[in-house]
C-alpha cells in the first residue's frame, strides 16, 4: 500500500506543479474515502505542497521540496 500511496503523492505533486490550484479543487479531485490513502495529507506533511493565500482565494502550490521530489523521480527538469 505504501508504494501505491507514494506513487499517488508523486502524481498529486506533479499535477499541482503544472499550475497553482485552488484549494477546493485539490480537495475535490484528491479526496478519498479510504483512510489508508491519505494522499493530500501525505503531500502536505512531507512539505511537497503548501497552501498560500491569493487574491483569488486559497491556492495550493508546489514547494521547493516538492520540486526536488519531482526531479528525483524524473518528473521535472
Amino acid at each position: 500500500m505504501a508504494e501505491t500511496a507514494d506513487s499517488l503523492v508523486l502524481d498529486l505533486v506533479e499535477w499541482v506543479a503544472r499550475e497553482p490550484r485552488h484549494y477546493a479543487e485539490v480537495l475535490e479531485v484528491w479526496r478519498t474515502s479510504c483512510p489508508r490513502l491519505t494522499i493530500w495529507e501525505d503531500a502536505v506533511d512531507r512539505g511537497y505542497v503548501a497552501r498560500r493565500p491569493s487574491v483569488e482565494g486559497m491556492r495550493v502550490m508546489v514547494t521547493e521540496s516538492g520540486e526536488t521530489f519531482l526531479r528525483a523521480h524524473g518528473r521535472m527538469h
